[in-house]
């Protein structure tokens, strides 16, 4: 057996030490995640009060294992009834009469009147809050009794869908539920089955999708608004995807961008995508021009060092490592916390005055502090004595590769210090998750994007996404497509008031 000197057992018993020292880490904070609170409220030494005065002071996945499955030949599949729609027959029924003008029942060649020669009758199921009803709309139908001109019947009003036996105001409920509310379709199906409406979940399905197809213009302008405004947050989140072929789910991501120029902005976009490239990062921003709150992914700190948008890291992300990191340096952290924590009670005062008054309280007041964690943080990491496997000299690295960019948020009045706006957006799909599970397709994942970013502007605006879905299915196909910021959440509760 070789001899061991005496050096080489203090180095074993070293990297032994430090060893231990990481798993010890790792297994407090896994049990913090399962037992402990999880709250970032740091609680400083210092009095809260005392604090504040002295602040206002100076201002003014897992993978599953595959299984093998011989291959086969699909069956065709026999229609068994279960996805026809069944109706109660004692369901009320309200009646909707279009007929003619008075002007138009008369035959411009001839002169005589037209002669009324039945009526054509379209029924659609129809929902109001708290309960379902049928929409029957009749429209007589006219001719002249030789047959000349033919047949005179009055236009069905404008709807979102062709051909649909779903009224808008069922629609309107039915996406409000699904994405506001979070209840997947075979739940509603259930709902629907006490009612004794019988409606499969296949076709409440194609419904949905049919929907956000419909819908997607109106989108694609909410997009255009949000990278218009400079001021965009992003993140994404990851979603499974059912994947057919092997009975089992994939990974994919919905994207979420968050635009406007106030304390909370309101536009909220959200895009599914079947990875997490930096790719489609680059495509979600293409040719935007503003400022980026995020954060730090690569897709985005790519973006961010080619200068194509001012960058603005989220130090609510940053003040996370540091929270993380218990052990090593504890009164070092305690101050990195501390001045992290100036910072944001600074921002809350800076976002209670004018524009030029808060770049000057964020110049004249954050960017010192700013720069003093800088210079204490660099000298810290190079001074050693910390352990490279740890979350603290993790929370230093993560701070030092960010310093060209964490100031970019004191020089525009509409920036943020953190991407809390975005975290925000993200938390209905985190809530949704937990209901549906997973999407259905690739298309139900662009579907739920439509709906999500109308649904959940909505919410953020505190419009009431009922009411504004029945009213804008109905009107947006007869509306002029240079106009289609009209129907946007705010502008339509704008124009309603």
């Amino acid at each position: 057996m070789p001899t061991i000197t005496l050096e080489q057992h203090q180095e074993i018993v070293g990297s032994l030490q430090q060893k231990i020292s990481y798993l010890q880490e790792q297994l407090e904070w896994f049990q913090r995640q399962i037992f402990g609170q999880r709250s970032e409220k740091f609680i400083a030494d210092l009095d809260q009060k005392q604090m504040t005065m002295e602040l206002l002071d100076t201002v003014p996945s897992s993978t599953l294992p595959k299984q093998i499955v011989a291959e086969h030949e699909r069956r065709k599949r026999v229609p068994t009834g279960e996805d026809a729609i069944s109706l109660p027959p004692d369901l009320p029924v309200e009646r909707q009469i279009l007929d003619l003008p008075e002007e138009e029942k008369i035959c411009k060649a001839s002169g005589k009147p037209l002669v009324q020669i039945g009526e054509e009758v379209t029924r659609k199921l129809a929902h109001r809050p708290g309960s379902f009803y049928v929409k029957e709309i009749i429209r007589p139908k006219y001719a002249l009794p030789t047959l000349e001109s033919g047949i005179a019947i009055a236009s069905l009003p404008e709807g979102l869908l062709d051909r649909c036996l779903a009224d808008e105001s069922f629609l309107a409920n039915l996406l409000t539920q699904k994405y506001a509310d979070h209840l997947p379709l075979y739940r509603i199906s259930e709902i629907l089955g006490r009612e004794n409406i019988s409606i499969s979940r296949q076709i409440l399905c194609q419904w949905v999708l049919r929907c956000g197809s419909a819908l997607k213009p109106l989108y694609e302008e909410l997009i255009k608004k949000i990278l218009e405004s400079g001021n965009v947050f992003a993140d994404e989140t990851p979603v499974k995807m059912l994947d057919p072929g092997r009975g089992s789910t994939l990974q994919g991501y919905m994207w979420v961008l968050v635009g406007g120029k106030e304390a909370n902005p309101g536009y909220r976009a959200y895009s599914f995508s079947t990875g997490r490239h930096h790719s489609y990062a680059a495509a979600l921003l293409f040719e935007y021009r503003g400022v980026l709150h995020s954060d730090k992914y690569g897709g985005y700190e790519k973006l961010a060092n080619e200068k194509q948008f001012t960058w603005c890291p989220c130090w609510a992300h940053i003040r996370r490592k540091f929270i993380e990191a218990e052990s090593g340096d504890p009164a070092f952290r305690q101050w990195v916390l501390r001045k992290i924590r100036y910072l944001f009670m600074l921002e809350k005062v800076a976002w209670a005055r004018s524009e030029e008054e808060r770049l000057r309280i964020r110049q004249d007041n954050e960017a010192p502090i700013i720069d003093e964690l800088i210079v204490k943080i660099q000298d810290r990491l190079v001074r050693g004595q910390i352990l490279p496997k740890s979350k603290l000299y993790d929370a230093l690295g993560y701070f030092c590769r960010l310093i060209p960019h964490l100031k970019n948020y004191t020089q525009h009045p509409f920036a943020h210090l953190d991407n809390n706006v975005a975290e925000r957006a993200i938390r209905p799909l985190a809530l949704g998750r937990k209901n549906w599970l997973f999407l259905g397709s690739e298309k139900g994942g662009d579907a739920a994007g439509v709906i999500l970013s109308l649904v959940q502007t909505c919410r953020a605006c505190g419009i009431n996404p009922r009411e504004y879905l029945e009213d804008v299915m109905r009107r947006l196909q007869a509306h002029s497509n240079q106009k289609l910021y009209e129907l946007l959440p705010d502008n339509w509760a704008k124009a309603r008031s």
